[in-house]
């Protein structure tokens, strides 16, 4: 049956590759929509090249910008804007599947627009549920949605899971999730040096090809920590039950230890088309593009325990999902504001913890009713992330 696809971040890492997989089975896939929100000209390419109904910009002026685009192309397409563009695109009856793979908070409203309308929703945004992870499965279930991981290391922990058990972890003996991490670019730079780090050092990952967004998520572990938040609600299973271990090569994605002593892992080299692959076809399997993994070349595979002193935003993050409620969606706030700052060289790489621990300890962490206690949550937290950062600034100055 041809899938009928919405991606929603068409232009940014995932997006990328997911119509790189796509262009490679042009008899299983049609790509019914795109959006982005900086990146127009590759729009504009991507849209040349793919042919979907719609696109999807942010606003007004880059509607304008793409149509020319599309001009001088000889491309026609209908171009809506903003998130009811989103939301339209990622509900349309003609669509059966949506990538969602907008990076940030930004992502939640179409994400979780497409889970009401019941799609086949392959989940890259994490922060949907970081910031709602009760609220968001309890829609999945109500309208019967599939949601299908796409991290690599979620996607390896399903993969590793019996098929019957897809979200229930109790009956088939799972005694613990084993989420693996790289350890980033600073892994072994000594603790006193890492004030010196900048944003170039951060974004430049030793094994993935990444935003720089969630790269610099990646050094700080800020990413593993979101990622346990997830594995949470995606699995069904407590905080506490979820270990984190650093594997520098990246070769096990994850791995998931049973009640009988055995432990099931999903291996293979580093590139963010093999899960998006699996998603897409699942539950068969279809041809990605990712060269097979040569056991012969891999020299070692090493495994350590993080340490909470090197990655204080790893241990924030476990103490948000103990804390519950709107713990987690005020933790992803201030670090979306953090890191920012960080790329802007507003603040330092030490800051982004510190501010998310001062938002932390001062924001109002209550019960996640409704979206829109969420939502102003969130907004609440990032203009107390900010005026930390204002601080900050005005006492540099």
């Amino acid at each position: 049956m041809m899938q009928h696809l919405t991606i929603l971040g068409a232009t940014g890492s995932i997006g990328t590759s997911t119509l790189d997989v796509v262009a490679r089975h042009p008899d299983r896939y049609r790509v019914f929509a795109l959006t982005a929100f900086r990146q127009l000209e590759k729009l504009a390419e991507q849209i040349a090249a793919f042919r979907p109904t719609f696109a999807v910009v942010p606003d007004l002026a880059s509607r304008e910008s793409l149509r020319l685009m599309l001009i001088e192309r000889g491309v026609t397409c209908e171009l809506l804007v903003g998130e009811g563009g989103l939301c339209e695109v990622a509900t349309h009856a003609e669509v059966t599947t949506v990538m969602a793979a907008i990076v940030g908070a930004v992502g939640l409203p179409p994400t979780l627009a497409a889970v009401r309308a019941g799609k086949r929703v392959l989940l890259a945004n994490k922060e949907a549920l970081v910031m709602s992870g009760r609220l968001f499965m309890d829609e999945a279930r109500q309208s019967g949605a599939t949601v299908l991981p796409i991290d690599s290391e979620h996607n390896a922990v399903f993969q590793s899971l019996p098929s019957q058990f897809e979200y229930g972890l109790e009956e088939a003996g799972v005694t613990k999730v084993l989420l693996t991490a790289s350890g980033g670019p600073f892994r072994t730079w000594p603790i006193e040096q890492l004030k010196s780090v900048t944003p170039d050092q951060a974004v430049a990952h030793p094994n993935w090809v990444m935003g720089r967004k969630i790269s610099v998520d990646s050094a700080t572990m800020m990413n593993k920590g979101l990622e346990v938040i997830e594995a949470r609600w995606l699995f069904g299973i407590g905080g506490d039950r979820i270990d984190v271990v650093i594997h520098p090569q990246s070769v096990i994605h994850s791995m998931v230890q049973y009640a009988d002593g055995s432990v099931v892992a999903q291996l293979g080299n580093p590139d963010m088309r093999t899960p998006i692959a699996h998603a897409l076809a699942y539950p068969q399997r279809i041809a990605s593009g990712v060269a097979p993994l040569d056991f012969a070349s891999i020299a070692a595979l090493t495994f350590e325990t993080p340490d909470l002193n090197r990655f204080p935003c790893l241990r924030l993050a476990y103490a948000a999902l103990k804390a519950d409620g709107l713990a987690p969606t005020v933790l992803n706030a201030a670090n979306e504001i953090a890191v920012s700052a960080f790329l802007d060289r507003q603040i330092s790489y030490l800051d982004i913890a510190s501010t998310v621990e001062a938002v932390l300890d001062s924001c109002d962490t209550g019960k996640a009713e409704s979206l829109e206690d969420v939502l102003v949550a969130d907004g609440s937290a990032r203009r107390m992330a900010q005026a930390f950062i204002d601080k900050r600034l005005r006492g540099a100055a």
